[in-house]
């Protein structure tokens, strides 16, 4: 008899939605891999896989998805251990007060809410479409139209701020989406970008007092992630069959806003080939 059992990927699966999320399929039966950095969260997740009697369809791997060549290694460790992929979900962001450059070159933002995205997204497709409704699921500000690419200084390298290297992280995780379901017309795989609203997830790394104000506000203002990650489920389970999926919370967002322009999709995309290609 054929395995039905569903094959989940979810990078930033340690912490907040991300381990909401593979929590959730955890309980309904998948096999589910999460990647983060921090080996305590990942044996946390491990343990709390153990106590749903899931150890073994639980796995962790361990690496800084902010190096493009540690998510290459992931691409290849994934294709080591699945023959298919239903769902690939992207979660993995952080915010940075100070520019932070990689070793590779790239500022710290765009690399971990972007780039990281676009290789696990493109380097995982082949094993996505081995499987019957595959979704790449994205978690970021989709709907919000504030922030931009700069497209002269992709790496904020003049007048860098955290506010800024986020919205752009931001419109550059939409314009992913939007290049993908252009690149991938003919393909299986569904590509939805999600916004979930306002969670509190506990994955900000702030230093004191912006971290104990954001927590306070994360306690008057925010929702729960159980609450958060039930639009996303809802749209991983049951797929529009549109190639692109954007999703504000509860609403569809039009794919017309500009924060998902076609030419600039497919500008991003061409200056990130030329990224990867450069440090190869």
């Amino acid at each position: 008899m054929e395995n039905k059992r569903k094959n989940i990927v979810v990078s930033g699966g340690t912490t907040g939605m991300g381990r909401g999320i593979a929590l959730h399929y955890l309980r309904e039966g998948a096999s589910v891999t999460v990647v983060g950095n921090t080996p305590a969260r990942g044996r946390n997740f491990l343990e709390a896989a153990a106590q749903l009697g899931a150890q073994d369809r639980a796995s962790f791997i361990q690496a800084n998805l902010m190096i493009a060549e540690e998510n290459r290694r992931v691409v290849r460790e994934i294709k080591a251990r699945y023959d298919r992929l239903d769902a690939l979900v992207l979660t993995a962001m952080q915010v940075f007060p100070k520019r932070t450059e990689t070793a590779e070159g790239y500022e710290g933002v765009f690399s971990l809410y972007y780039m990281s995205r676009f290789i696990l997204s493109y380097g995982l497709t082949d094993l996505l479409e081995k499987s019957g409704r595959p979704v790449i699921v994205s978690v970021g500000g989709t709907g919000m139209t504030k922030g931009e690419i700069h497209w002269n200084d992709l790496m904020l390298r003049q007048k860098y701020s955290m506010i800024k290297a986020t919205l752009q992280g931001g419109r550059a995780n939409d314009l992913l989406g939007a290049a993908y379901a252009q690149n991938h017309k003919e393909g299986k795989t569904r590509f939805i970008l999600v916004h979930p609203g306002y969670t509190n997830s506990g994955t900000l790394r702030l230093k004191q007092p912006a971290r104990m104000l954001m927590q306070l506000m994360g306690k008057l203002f925010a929702q729960p992630v159980e609450k958060s990650i039930q639009p996303i489920i809802r749209l991983m389970d049951n797929p529009p069959p549109q190639t692109l999926v954007a999703w504000d919370r509860t609403k569809p967002v039009s794919l017309k806003l500009e924060t998902l322009n076609k030419e600039n999709a497919v500008r991003l995309y061409e200056m990130t080939k030329s990224l990867i290609r450069d440090e190869s």
